[in-house]
């Protein structure tokens, strides 16, 4: 049985990963660390809460002695670093926070895992490895034409996205310097169920049902490549299982759409199966963000040579498969929209979107 420690697990694409991998194998272990600020949330893994492989503990990938604990009692095989500050309006408002998590977390988790996995000079237990999950955010921005490949050079314009590219840097570090056996995955955007509503399609969708204002920065042409997130998780593994060492993989949709395009998406689907009077005049176009980049596209050509990977959901049913889930579990989005978030959730939520 292999020992997956999961960091971040309780937040969006962690718990989806979480649930796919208990789903799809009974001879694989997962012990899922999160700090569960804000967005991470444990009614996200209620249906395999029970699981006899699963294990759920609470702490921060900065703790050094509390991660160090769990590699001394555990045999752990990888290390799926999911765990990371996320939201890039935060980050332009207090870029500390996301080096504290996203730089010095990556690098604790790192160490500690180096010192676990270590037999010899430069050697480590046979078959571990350590797989940094990133962005496509990174590579900064594109024209109209082009697209993202593993070899783009890293340009991120934002706290956020440079907070990511500074991890990445230390993983290859640690591959080039120790020899250390990691991977990195650089995804677009996903969608999909569980999705904190501070991201664009989730509060969207709530927006529309509530009759609220929908919020879109600048004249919402911004483009996105969106993933769902079962296909991410499918790659995440295949990546874990077989991927080359040292290398990084792209992971994208090949599905483009501008942001205006998903809010109309939402409001149209809204219309025709729960509310035949909403319409777009609930649209409000709010001063943009700043460095917002214009465009994103991910070229996924590598990891679907080398792995067989492809994004098997195309956008015109991951969207539907994504609204119906987010209708059909509406206690959910309100249970992470209140209480303890709902502070955060009214400040962040006025006038602004992520994308």
């Amino acid at each position: 049985m292999k020992t997956y420690l999961v960091t971040g697990g309780a937040g969006f694409i962690g718990s989806n990963f979480v649930i796919y991998m208990l789903s799809k194998y009974n001879d694989v272990k997962i012990i899922n660390v999160d700090k569960l600020t804000y967005a991470g949330n444990l009614e996200n893994l209620k249906t395999i809460a029970n699981n006899p492989n699963y294990v759920f503990v609470q702490a921060d990938i900065c703790d050094k002695e509390a991660i160090s604990k769990l590699f001394k009692e555990n045999e752990i095989d990888y290390v799926v670093n999911f765990a990371a500050e996320s939201h890039v309006d935060r980050s332009i408002s207090n870029p500390e926070i996301f080096v504290q998590t996203n730089v010095m977390g990556t690098v604790n988790m790192l160490q500690c895992a180096k010192e676990a996995w270590t037999v010899g000079d430069d050697t480590y237990k046979k078959g571990v490895k350590y797989l940094q999950v990133s962005t496509d955010e990174v590579y900064g921005t594109l024209g109209a034409e082009g697209y993202f490949m593993e070899m783009t050079p890293l340009d991120p314009h934002s706290p956020y996205s440079s907070s990511k590219a500074s991890a990445d840097l230390f993983v290859q570090a640690f591959s080039d310097t120790y020899k250390f056996p990691v991977n990195i995955t650089r995804c677009s955007n996903n969608y999909g169920p569980y999705q904190f509503p501070e991201k664009l399609i989730p509060l969207i969708m709530n927006n529309t049902l509530k009759h609220k204002d929908l919020p879109v920065y600048g004249d919402g042409m911004q483009i996105r490549d969106w993933l769902y997130v079962e296909d991410h998780c499918k790659a995440i593994d295949m990546v874990i299982r077989d991927g080359v060492l040292g290398e990084v993989y792209n992971v994208g949709g090949h599905n483009e759409r501008t942001n205006i395009f998903i809010v109309k998406t939402i409001i149209q689907y809204i219309k025709e199966n729960v509310d035949s009077t909403v319409s777009e005049h609930l649209i409000k176009h709010v001063t943009d963000r700043k460095g917002h980049d214009r465009r994103y596209g991910i070229d996924p050509q590598k990891i679907k040579e080398a792995l067989g990977w492809y994004p098997e959901t195309s956008f015109e049913v991951g969207i539907r498969k994504t609204l119906k889930w987010y209708l059909d579990n509406m206690d959910w989005v309100e249970n992470v929209t209140s209480g303890a978030y709902q502070n955060y959730y009214e400040k962040m939520y006025s006038g602004k979107q992520e994308i």
